[in-house]
């Protein structure tokens, strides 16, 4: 099942949740189902011993897909 991430409009209270089929998410901290949804991006980890030195998941600061470090973020002063 997916998780999905939201940021709730009434109290901006910022939560996961795992929503089945055709239900809606509701805000746990409010109760409000007035939810903006947010950019969710994941990381893969392998614990295989023959993986390269390759970087598992994006960058943390703009979510480039080669990995941290492999922007030009901090080129932009």
């Amino acid at each position: 099942m997916p998780i999905f991430e939201y940021v709730c409009q009434k109290c901006q209270h910022q939560f996961e949740a795992l929503v089945y089929g055709k239900e809606k998410a509701e805000c746990p901290k409010c109760h409000g189902t007035k939810l903006n949804p947010k950019l969710s991006v994941f990381a893969v980890s392998t614990k295989s011993a023959s993986t390269s030195s390759a970087p598992a998941g994006p960058c943390g600061s703009c979510g480039d897909p080669r990995g941290p470090g492999a922007c030009s973020l901090r080129d932009m002063n």
